[in-house]
């Protein structure tokens, strides 16, 4: 058995997750107003240079606005945010995502789905399709929960960049670490086979270029995730 490295954060790294923390749960509201930096020097017992890039790293993560000569404050983080603010709220409360959080990132993945089984089925070759099977292998395998959810990614990953879209496949992997989250919890609540089982009856439709059955599998497997039995609110 490996383990990891553990390492103690830095007093600049507990500033941004306190901040965040209070972001996210509410404590500071959106429009807010932060005390100066000397006045969260004082009240956090670190030093200027901890608040200063505190405070620009929570800007770039779309938490904060920085006004010049007004100060900072709490920015709508849903309209200025970007990946590095979903990572943040995946690692909020120890990464246990909330409800809305997890169903709109399923709702994502259903949208990118959607679009990337049209391409598969329209531009794959014969040869291509076959090679997504070695995934589906690998999953009847029994992986790991982590394992399963690299090898489920690594298949949608393929078929995007089958689709002939150069652009679909970037957004998809900006979407690794959520996606990869979410499958995790799936296998540790449903078991991997059951991922196995997903994957495998997507990719026979794909081989049998049945692109109204893989669309509609899709839309099962996923309303299930979201609503239905199979869903992944709780770890």
């Amino acid at each position: 058995m490996n383990f990891e490295q553990l390492y103690a954060p830095s007093l600049k790294e507990l500033f941004v997750q306190k901040l965040q923390g209070m972001i996210l749960s509410g404590e500071l509201s959106m429009g807010e107003k932060l005390p100066s930096e000397r006045e969260l020097c004082q009240q956090m017992g670190v030093s200027r240079a901890v608040v200063n890039g505190g405070i620009t790293e929570l800007a770039r993560q779309g938490f904060l606005e920085v006004r010049p000569r007004q100060g900072a404050y709490v920015a709508d983080y849903r309209r200025d945010g970007n990946m590095e603010t979903l990572m943040a709220i995946m690692d909020y409360n120890g990464g246990m995502l909330g409800r809305e959080e997890i169903r709109s990132i399923l709702e994502v993945r259903w949208g990118l789905e959607q679009m990337t089984l049209h391409g598969v089925i329209d531009n794959a070759s014969d040869e291509q399709l076959e090679q997504l099977g070695t995934f589906v292998d690998r999953l009847r395998e029994n992986p790991t929960p982590a394992q399963a959810a690299e090898i489920a990614f690594a298949f949608h990953h393929e078929m995007t960049l089958m689709g002939g879209n150069h652009i679909l496949p970037l957004i998809y992997t900006s979407f690794k670490v959520p996606c990869t989250a979410l499958w995790i919890r799936f296998c540790k609540k449903y078991g991997v086979a059951a991922l196995h089982s997903n994957v495998e009856e997507l990719y026979r439709h794909l081989l049998n270029r049945d692109k109204e059955g893989a669309i509609q599998w899709s839309n099962v497997y996923l309303a299930e995730a979201i609503g239905g039995t199979q869903q992944i609110y709780e770890a």
